[in-house]
């Protein structure tokens, strides 16, 4: 704690420090000092704490992991035409080539795109075939509403 003079001079000796009273105001110079201390240790000793170790890692017979497929996306044209990814298909072969490419692919989202013409009922015929050939994840494709009123 420190004191403050408040005044007065000479005088007795409790007549001189009855004027001075506890100075309440932290000092926090030191801890501002002790913080940037510390930051430029941390700002220096973080990219060291980045290097990884030099090591020698065996080698393994392990197959690689596959690169990732292209989705697999079903879209109906204007006229009411299907496409299986960008290849054209007739609504008959639509199920059966579905149902092939699930044999190769179990996992896959199936994603469908419809032109804003079309009628709702329509999209949902072709959702049912993409369910009757066993895709159980289907999910339907729009544009974000901004992006496209501002190309016009």
């Amino acid at each position: 704690m420190a004191i403050s003079p408040l005044g007065g001079s000479g005088g007795d000796y409790d007549q001189e420090f009855a004027d001075y009273r506890p100075l309440s105001d932290i000092n926090v110079t030191p801890f501002v000092d002790v913080m940037l201390v510390l930051l430029i240790i941390f700002m220096v000793a973080a990219p060291l704490m980045m290097v990884g170790v030099p090591l020698q890692l065996p080698k393994t017979s392990a197959a690689k992991v596959a690169p990732p497929q292209e989705p697999l996306v079903v879209s109906i044209d204007r006229t009411g035409a299907l496409f299986i990814r960008k290849e054209a298909v007739s609504e008959a072969d639509l199920v059966a080539r579905l149902s092939a490419i699930r044999s190769e692919e179990p996992d896959s989202v199936v994603y469908v795109r419809g032109d804003t013409a079309l009628e709702y009922g329509r999209v949902m015929q072709v959702m049912g075939m993409v369910g009757q050939a066993g895709f159980a994840k289907i999910s339907l494709v729009a544009e974000d509403a901004s992006a496209g009123s501002a190309g016009r």
